[in-house]
């Protein structure tokens, strides 16, 4: 991923900041979770969505067991990469415990920084602290062309 279109990713983040959490939701300032947010940052570079997911409950991950989150993530943004190959733009999915599937979505921002859906609140840019590098589950570039 070329460093201008690496920034229109992260810009395009940003510019959700302060949308507020809402479960399925993707309108920029109306509402999104983090799944809404990545589709919405999709959708402001490429155009329309290659999917549209399913319904889904707030315990999907833990009661199917199926990783559909990584599945999705590897069909529209290609291999998984490590972590020790993330850059910023990249899309990070987190899991919980290293034994569930992916349940949560951010854009890495920076080295150390990561904008997401923070439940019961917003879009915001966190720190990469400890506990949440830990839980890193997938890396994907963003892909410049679809």
């Amino acid at each position: 991923m070329s460093s201008a279109f690496a920034d229109r990713v992260i810009e395009t983040a940003r510019s959700w900041i302060g949308t507020p959490y809402r479960h399925q939701a993707s309108l920029k300032g109306v509402g999104c979770d983090c799944l809404g947010l990545v589709r919405g940052i999709w959708r402001e570079i490429h155009g329309a969505e290659p999917e549209t997911p399913p319904a889904y409950q707030p315990d999907w991950a833990e009661r199917s067991g199926e990783d559909r989150l990584r599945d999705a993530a590897r069909r529209h943004f290609g291999a998984e990469l490590s972590a020790a190959e993330m850059r910023p733009g990249d899309l990070l999915l987190f899991c919980w415990r290293p034994e569930l599937p992916a349940k949560h979505a951010g854009i890495l921002s920076a080295s150390d920084r990561f904008i997401h859906a923070y439940e019961q609140a917003a879009v915001i840019e966190s720190a990469l602290v400890p506990s949440w590098r830990r839980r890193i589950a997938g890396v994907f570039r963003f892909p410049e062309k679809v």
